[in-house]
């Protein structure tokens, strides 16, 4: 078991004991595997707590695994590694890297070393001393291609803040540092890695989440597995968002709601058609009924479909864990080792 959050430290940093788990997925970047293993060590050499690195190797097809085993071999026990059986994408590699983590303290990052992992201790730093369950980082000087990179990622910022009410400047940076208890609380799957400060307002305040500016520094090594198509599944998520957001643990609401008001519809077009037959006017050619009985038997569907997601929302919430993916190789380190304690 972890240490958990309750006491407080002696020393200047004034943070609660803890321990911390830094998560980092990889794609074919065997150029930048054993410098990122490097930079997050040297980084932490000098954390007054016991930490790990989590690397999670998704599938590559390049020389990335050898690279990862070579450089954690030499570093020390405190960095595990695990293997994907093929590329399951970011968000599976990031909920991996969650599963397997063992520290109190949670942070992501990516892994192309655009984020500097120097940055990680005043994360966790505002985490504990604020009380918060995530603390974003913000790339404010961020060094990308302004076309490809900041432009879609600004739209997307403000649409992600208008549609799920969270006020963060830069809700795609990757080095994020959250509470574990919390963050285990969200199962990522899909494309979830770019939106889970708006997933994790479900089963928290969206006042106990701030933002941090962070450095950004520009790729020196490998290439950008990210490109202008992302901008149009980002709008696709927003969607799911939205719904999640409002309606994920009641979609009866949803689904009744809209349902009664088809049906609703539909009834009032077919009595209105009622009158007029009653009246002696022909009704049986008229485009309007066809209108009003598709009204009436769509209102139905949506009604019956409500009481299905009802269903499968209480199966979902009462069945187990599942994973989005599956592990190739898996460290299996025993509780109390494979820390790096401070010295």
């Amino acid at each position: 078991m972890s240490k958990p959050i309750l006491q407080v430290n002696a020393s200047s940093s004034g943070m609660a004991v803890h321990t911390l788990s830094v998560v980092v997925p990889m794609y074919n970047e065997e150029e930048l595997a054993g410098d990122l293993i490097l930079a997050v060590h040297h980084a932490l050499m000098s954390y007054p707590f016991a930490w790990e690195l989590i690397v999670v190797d998704d599938g590559s097809s390049d020389a990335t695994w050898a690279n990862l085993s070579l450089s954690a071999h030499s570093v020390g026990p405190h960095i595990r590694l695990i293997r994907l059986l093929r590329n399951f994408k970011q968000t599976a590699a990031m909920q991996a890297g969650i599963d397997a983590a063992r520290g109190d303290v949670i942070v992501t990052m990516d892994g192309d070393l655009q984020n500097d992992p120097c940055d990680i201790p005043a994360l966790v730093h505002k985490l504990l001393a604020e009380d918060l369950d995530m603390v974003a980082g913000w790339r404010q000087n961020r060094q990308d291609g302004f076309w490809l990179r900041k432009l879609p990622s600004k739209l997307a910022n403000r649409l992600i803040r208008n549609v799920s009410g969270l006020n963060f400047q830069d809700l795609g940076c990757s080095l994020k540092a959250f509470r574990a208890c919390v963050l285990k609380k969200v199962r990522l799957y899909g494309e979830m890695h770019r939106f889970i400060p708006a997933w994790l307002a479900t089963v928290t305040s969206p006042d106990r989440m701030a933002e941090l500016p962070v450095a950004h520094f520009p790729r020196t090594k490998g290439q950008s597995k990210y490109g202008l198509s992302r901008t149009f599944r980002v709008l696709l998520d927003l969607l799911s968002i939205h719904y999640f957001l409002r309606f994920g643990s009641r979609p009866g609401h949803f689904f009744g709601g809209l349902g009664s008001v088809v049906t609703g519809l539909g009834l009032l077009i077919l009595t209105y058609l009622g009158v007029l037959k009653l009246m002696g006017e022909s009704i049986g050619n008229r485009p309007l009924m066809f209108l009003g009985f598709f009204a009436v038997v769509s209102g139905l569907q949506l009604l019956t479909t409500g009481v299905i997601a009802e269903i499968l929302m209480r199966t979902y919430y009462d069945a187990g864990k599942f994973n989005s993916y599956h592990t190739l190789k898996h460290s299996c380190i025993d509780a109390n080792d494979g820390w790096y304690e401070p010295v």
